[in-house]
C-alpha cells in the first residue's frame, strides 16, 4: 500500500504562488502515475495535473501555463508549483498515485486564494 502525505497548502492572495509537495512511502519508480486532483465545495473532484513515469505531463485547461507538476525520484516526492493563483483555484488538493490496478490518495491539503 502506498501512503501519500501532502503539504504546502495555505492561504494566499490572488496572483500569489504556492508549492504543494506529496511524499510517497515508497520509491516512485514503482508508481505508474502520480498527480494532483482538487475538489471545491459542492463540486466533483477534478484532475489538475498528472505525471506518468516516462511519459508526458497532462494539465487541466484551467491551470495550463500557471501550474507545473514535477517529480523528484530521489526524494520520492511530487510537487505542484502553482503561480498566478486565482480565487477559483480554492479547493482541497489531493495527491494521487496509480500503481498497477490500484489508486491511492493522500489526505488532502487546503488551498485558499483570496481576492
Amino acid at each position: 500500500q502506498v501512503r501519500l502525505v501532502e503539504s504546502g497548502g495555505g492561504l494566499v492572495q490572488a496572483g500569489g504562488s504556492l508549492r504543494l509537495s506529496c511524499a510517497a512511502s515508497e520509491s516512485i519508480f514503482s508508481i505508474n502515475t502520480m498527480g494532483w486532483y482538487r475538489q471545491a465545495p459542492g463540486l466533483q473532484r477534478e484532475l489538475v495535473a498528472r505525471i506518468p513515469i516516462g511519459g508526458t505531463t497532462n494539465y487541466a485547461d484551467s491551470v495550463k501555463g500557471r501550474f507545473t507538476i514535477s517529480r523528484d525520484n530521489a526524494k520520492n516526492t511530487v510537487y505542484l508549483q502553482m503561480n498566478s493563483l486565482k480565487p477559483e483555484d480554492t479547493a482541497v488538493y489531493y495527491c494521487y498515485a496509480k500503481k498497477g490496478w490500484y489508486d491511492y490518495w493522500g489526505q488532502g491539503t487546503q488551498v485558499t486564494v483570496s481576492s
